[in-house]
């Protein structure tokens, strides 16, 4: 793995090495490339054992190269621009916002295999690219799709597990249920257990991923469903792709729903290793854990208030907006009541990042999206104009937008 977690540390290895070329010969960054022939597991099996030497030269080579000094601000604040990570398949730029294996999410919107002409790339394009860091083309990714609904089977006694809590529970409560309730089916356990070679660790672990990976919409639909609607499982329709499956799961089949599904799972795969779930996924994963505990073990991080919770604050503080205002409030009363939610002492959710100084691309891709299918949603045009009346109050502030 050979991107790091601090963007000067990186820099400033990139610069060392085109200083020194007998390193060039060693480190050799990714490059992007189409992909072509062979299944997802093919391509892995011939990758894998390059990248394992590739890492064990580069700390043979270079293991004593420093990436930069620690300052007690650093400890005390959970390692914030700290280089504590290896990790390869995206890299969060404070500027650019989230680049997946060098690409952007427009150019991840033009080079990806879409379901129909023009549209919102399919997810399974985009795992196939963190994995592999190859543009796949439509039918390697149309097989992956096939690969991914055939192991998307639920036993039944995940949701025994998820409903013996109660419908009350937090979602993110159930769904870490269903995830552990998963776990007695992990490959990486069995073959452990046998005295797999530590070399042959990715054969289980790639399976036991792929596994989670297919099955985590139903459950996540199942938990949906039971707290917010009639409780009744709908079943996957094997005509439809993974981003699109999980929309029918949930319940929504308009087309529009179905191409916004691709999309917000396509932008949401990775977002770097040193954010709270990613950072604890790979910790807990590095005792060994396999992927169902090691996956479970970040979704309890993802459920806190500042990470993953925050996009829960988000739609209840503008629910609350509505609630008091109504849906077609004024700008000026946009503007009073931004400033009543700041001098109570409270924050406006979604505006601000640990690490992005600019606006999220993740948010302005989805923004395009409505503005090109439901530009007159009333909620939407709230939204919009939170755009443009939040940033100027808090830049009044003093605060770093």
């Amino acid at each position: 793995m050979v991107f790091f977690r601090s963007v000067s540390a990186l820099s400033k290895l990139r610069s060392r090495i085109a200083q020194q070329p007998h390193i060039n010969t060693s480190v050799r960054w990714l490059q992007m490339q189409s992909s072509t022939g062979q299944d997802l597991r093919s391509q892995l099996e011939e990758m894998i054992p390059e990248q394992q030497e590739r890492l064990k030269k580069l700390k043979s080579e270079h293991g004593k190269v420093q990436l930069g000094n620690i300052t007690v601000d650093m400890v005390i604040g959970g390692m914030r621009g700290m280089t504590g990570l290896l990790w390869e398949t995206s890299l969060l730029d404070p500027d650019e916002g989230i680049r997946f294996r060098g690409l952007s999410i427009p150019e991840c919107q033009k080079v990806l295999p879409a379901a129909k002409p023009g549209g919102e790339p399919l997810p399974e394009g985009l795992l196939w690219l963190l994995l592999t860091g190859k543009v796949p083309s439509k039918e390697q990714v149309d097989s992956l799709s096939n690969d991914l609904q055939n192991r998307a089977s639920i036993p039944d006694y995940v949701y025994k597990a998820i409903n013996a809590l109660p419908v009350t529970a937090h979602p993110m409560t159930q769904f870490t249920t269903g995830v552990m309730a998963l776990q007695v089916q992990s490959e990486f356990q069995k073959a452990y257990d046998k005295g797999i070679s530590k070399s042959k660790y990715w054969e289980p672990t790639y399976e036991d991923s792929l596994n989670l990976i297919a099955k985590v919409p139903a459950v996540a639909s199942y938990v949906y469903r039971r707290v917010f609607k009639d409780g009744k499982i709908i079943p996957v329709d094997e005509s439809l792709d993974y981003g699109a499956n999980f929309s029918h799961m949930l319940g929504f089949d308009d087309p529009k729903m179905l191409e916004l599904m691709r999309l917000y799972v396509t932008i949401h795969s990775d977002h770097e290793g040193g954010n709270v779930s990613a950072h604890t996924g790979h910790l807990v994963a590095s005792a060994l854990s396999d992927p169902y505990l090691s996956f479970a073990a970040a979704l309890n991080g993802l459920a806190g208030p500042l990470h993953g919770l925050a996009n829960q604050e988000v739609l209840l503080w503008i629910k609350s907006i509505v609630d008091e205002c109504g849906e077609n409030i004024t700008t000026e009363q946009l503007k009073d009541y931004v400033w009543k939610t700041l001098k109570s002492g409270k924050v406006v959710p979604g505006f601000g990042h640990g690490v992005l100084r600019k606006t999220d691309p993740r948010y302005t891709c989805q923004r395009e999206f409505a503005l090109k299918h439901l530009p007159e949603d009333p909620l939407f045009q709230l939204v919009s104009k939170l755009y443009e009346v939040v940033p100027p109050i808090l830049l009044e502030l003093g605060k770093v937008i």
